[in-house]
């Protein structure tokens, strides 16, 4: 805390603003796995890598003579994307709380979403070939809100497995009312 005085000279204490929007009473966040990065760096580059080839094409057969600046627009934004990844993937996060799932993900834009584990209909795991090829899985649930649908992505495949069994308990738990 900082202090500040006043025309009386009186020591006052500042409370200090937080370092960044987080919800109070939540400390422990589970992350996803590190190499989550990998998998959205290369999603990223081969995305940029087709958008560039529909450019090229644009310039070459069609003859659009400004392609070459959407090209270069579309690398730096891929390039500026790559850059950010990790950043991203560290601001995902879930906690197990007793009534619900909590999850957020986002740096500028910061969405937290708590899904009641009673509301949960599905829970399904996922591999792509690279996250696949990691041993990363991604767990989704979803439940009657079509809004409130929360995919974890990154996770160790042992890890998802074992969250989705965990959730799948909860949910049979607490619809039953136990």
């Amino acid at each position: 805390m900082t202090t500040t005085r006043t025309s009386g000279e009186k020591c006052v204490p500042e409370p200090e603003a937080p370092r960044r929007l987080d919800l109070p009473g939540v400390s422990e966040w589970q992350r996803v796995s590190p190499r989550h990065v990998l998998v959205e760096i290369v999603g990223t580059v081969l995305f940029g890598l087709a958008l560039c080839g529909g450019a090229v094409l644009l310039w070459l057969v069609v003859g659009v003579e400004w392609a070459p600046y959407l090209i270069a627009a579309i690398v730096l934004v891929t390039v500026i994307t790559v850059l950010f990844e990790p950043r991203r993937v560290r601001a995902i996060g879930y906690q197990l709380r007793q009534d619900d799932l909590l999850f957020r993900r986002g740096i500028m834009f910061a969405r937290f979403v708590s899904v009641p584990y009673g509301r949960m209909q599905l829970v399904d795991i996922t591999r792509g070939p690279i996250a696949r090829w990691l041993g990363l899985a991604d767990l989704k649930f979803v439940t009657a809100a079509a809004s409130s649908g929360v995919l974890i992505p990154g996770l160790a495949e042992a890890d998802a497995e074992s969250l989705r069994d965990r959730l799948v308990e909860l949910a049979e738990s607490r619809r039953a009312g136990l």
